[in-house]
């Protein structure tokens, strides 16, 4: 994007505007957005004022619709290509071909076929897309290898040497069904040497210039509508994942960097009881270290060629990550990495020993608890005897008895959650078994190294102990999150500074979740922007869960009223806020219980005034500023419901084509009010009664 890069101030207070690539409707798009339809977007931004647009990420995920589940950080998405706009069509490249007629007429046939559609069908789209892109790859196969040997298409390969593995991946990928390279029956093992002679094999040339191909317009598309943007002083704010999908071609291509024994997620909170398991592998950050951290900052400069901000997705990852064991489904038995762990010798200074700590660490099962939870969770009704044959059916398969007492221990052979599903118990057997796996003190992830089970309070083997152990241990534990604490700081603050210091581009940080002291502390020391989302940004501890006042957000943040992975502002309202409440803290106690614009335009201007830098807006929650654009049911405006996967999740499209909602008076103007908010000024404290002590910050 060349020196455009350097003509934006970073520090400008901005209203944004989120949404995904996909959702748009382009002039000319074909049942899904694609990248030329950001230029139109540019011009609406630029009609309301609004100085920042936020995608998901746009890279390429095969046929899995979630954007965070990519196949690689470097190619982009095929899905998002314009294909009437590749230069093979253009009427100067098609004279003389005589399908070149034909082509167009296909690209009406999709247009016809896809786009009516209220939410776009991804696989069957994506299929589409591609079989038209190799008929009309074939119909220029001449003229493209001509390129890729002496000409535009060769320089870029030259410029992008990623596209080689990618290219080679994606045709080994095909031909073996789309399925994982783990499953593959040869190429599984890839390397440099394996890659290039693959690549330089005539017999595939073709087949992988296809990918290349594909990938050349991409970027040029992409590129020049990234440009008409930059043009307007709209910063385009990229997302990029912080995870990689193990089935990728950088896991495939480069092994040494990840930890695929171990699968990321997220510890248990109140809406995921048992954690998340992401599935994806870890960073083996020694190893990528030793390379000066070489693949991340290529992938920074990727990103750098579109965008002039990014979201760094799951910050929390760069100080330590939730990693589960790979034999697990949930990740309740996840721990933090890094964590400097309890050893034999500290626990045997509290008095454990070797049987002692068999207690803390390994579950002990009770038959009568076994027998109970097979009759309350049957599920319909039984006989005794089939109680006992399920019981016994458990105990033989999972269990080994504790000499000749009514307890029972999972038998060595038992790794995890997947080895117990394996084993076909009763439905109710499972079930209890696998809850009765997370019931333990510790977690003995490597011989004689401990760390605490979430749950640990919980245990059957914490509630044994007695008041001194528990103290003592207690405070062993306090202790050990103090050093790893502290060990989290120094990591994280290492990365961020690293990725900061390699791109021009703004970083702004995702940091829900368990936040750690030491991060919004070295988000501040590196000028990284931090995420505020209102109805999250509660004073969780206080009496009452307070909502922090919009003028007591930090400056360094970005505050937004919903998420891609949350509720719309309408369906949140209507169905999950208490209104009353927070109407008050708004300071409009009447507000409708049914959402309308003027709720609307109440919460936006609210959110509108907080003191962050940047104020960003699904564009579901700006539309709602306008009667025309409301869906029947909210919860069909959502983009993703987390936790389920569904042909719903991540389709959303705009109700209208960009051009019509720019045509809307409603809602344009109701965007530029929100651009026109100046920060709300924090109020005085008072000063405190005697007797009384302030809370301060």
């Amino acid at each position: 994007m060349g020196d455009t890069q350097q003509t934006w101030n970073p520090a400008q207070r901005r209203i944004g505007v989120a949404v995904p690539v996909g959702a748009l409707r382009g002039a000319g798009s074909i049942g899904v957005g694609e990248f030329p339809d950001l230029a139109e977007m540019a011009e609406l931004c630029g009609k309301m004022d609004a100085g920042l647009l936020q995608l998901l990420p746009v890279n390429d995920t095969g046929y899995e619709s979630s954007p965070y589940s990519a196949l690689t950080v470097f190619a982009l998405h095929p899905l998002y290509l314009k294909i009437g706009d590749l230069d093979e069509l253009k009427p100067e490249a098609s004279t003389g071909n005589p399908q070149a007629a034909q082509f167009q007429e296909k690209l009406r046939d999709l247009r016809d076929e896809f786009e009516g559609n209220a939410r776009f069908p991804f696989q069957k789209l994506l299929r589409a897309k591609l079989e038209l892109l190799r008929e009309i790859y074939a119909a220029y196969q001449s003229a493209i290898r001509r390129r890729a040997e002496n000409g535009s298409l060769g320089d870029w390969i030259a410029q992008n040497p990623w596209v080689k593995e990618y290219a080679v991946y994606r045709r080994l990928k095909e031909a073996n069904g789309e399925k994982s390279w783990r499953d593959w029956p040869e190429y599984r093992e890839a390397g440099t040497g394996v890659i290039e002679a693959l690549w330089n094999d005539g017999g595939l040339r073709d087949k992988h210039l296809f990918w290349a191909w594909i990938q050349e317009a991409l970027d040029g598309q992409f590129s020049k509508a990234a440009e008409k943007l930059a043009e307007k002083g709209i910063i385009l704010e990229g997302d990029l994942p912080i995870l990689i999908n193990e089935d990728s071609c950088d896991v495939w291509a480069h092994p040494e960097l990840f930890n695929q024994q171990l699968s990321a997620g997220a510890p248990p909170d109140m809406y995921s009881p048992d954690g998340q398991n992401w599935g994806f592998p870890t960073y083996n950050w020694e190893a990528l270290a030793k390379t000066g951290y070489d693949w991340w900052r290529r992938r920074l400069k990727a990103a750098e060629k579109y965008y002039q901000a990014y979201r760094i997705d799951h910050v929390l990852g760069f100080f330590r990550i939730w990693a589960a064991a790979k034999g697990d489904y949930s990740s309740a038995l996840g721990r933090f990495i890094p964590y400097v762990p309890l050893k034999q010798k500290d626990l045997a200074a509290l008095g454990f020993d070797a049987a002692r700590l068999r207690w803390l660490a390994r579950p002990h099962i009770p038959t009568g608890e076994l027998w109970n939870a097979l009759r309350s969770q049957w599920g319909g009704p039984y006989q005794e005897g089939d109680i006992a044959a399920a019981a016994d059916h458990a105990l033989r398969s999972a269990l080994n008895r504790i000499g000749e007492e009514e307890l029972w221990l999972f038998k060595d052979g038992i790794a995890g959650e997947k080895d117990i599903a394996a084993l076909r118990l009763h439905p109710a057997a499972e079930r209890y078994l696998i809850q009765a796996w997370h019931n333990r003190l510790l977690v003995e992830y490597e011989p004689g190294s401990y760390t605490p089970a979430w749950y640990y309070r919980d245990s059957r083997a914490y509630v044994s102990l007695s008041p001194k152990e528990r103290e003592e241990l207690e405070a062993l534990l306090e202790k050990r999150r103090r050093e790893s604490e502290g060990i989290w700081e120094k990591e994280g603050k290492k990365l961020l500074a690293m990725l900061a210091g390699s791109s021009s581009m703004l970083p702004c940080a995702e940091d829900l979740g368990a936040v750690p002291d030491c991060v919004p502390k070295t988000l501040k020391q590196l000028k990284i922007l931090g995420l505020r989302v209102v109805r999250w940004s509660r004073l969780w501890d206080e009496a009452g869960q307070p909502y922090i006042p919009f003028e007591d957000y930090p400056e360094l943040s970005v505050c937004t009223p919903a998420v891609h992975d949350s509720s719309t502002l309408r369906e949140w309202w209507e169905r999950e806020a208490d209104q009353e409440y927070f109407s008050g803290f708004a300071g409009f106690p009447s507000l409708p219980r049914r959402y309308n614009p003027g709720v609307a335009r109440v919460l936006l201007q609210k959110t509108a005034a907080a003191a962050s830098r940047f104020r960003v807006f699904q564009i579901q929650d700006l539309l709602h500023l306008s009667l025309k654009w409301y869906a029947e049911d909210p919860a069909s405006e959502r983009i993703n419901v987390p936790g389920t996967v569904t042909e719903f999740n991540w389709t959303y499209r705009l109700p209208a084509a960009i051009g019509e909602l720019g045509q809307d008076d409603d809602f344009v103007q109701g965007v530029r009010e929100l651009a026109k908010i100046s920060p709300q000024k924090k109020r005085k404290a008072k000063k405190p009664a005697s007797g009384t002590v302030q809370k301060t910050d």
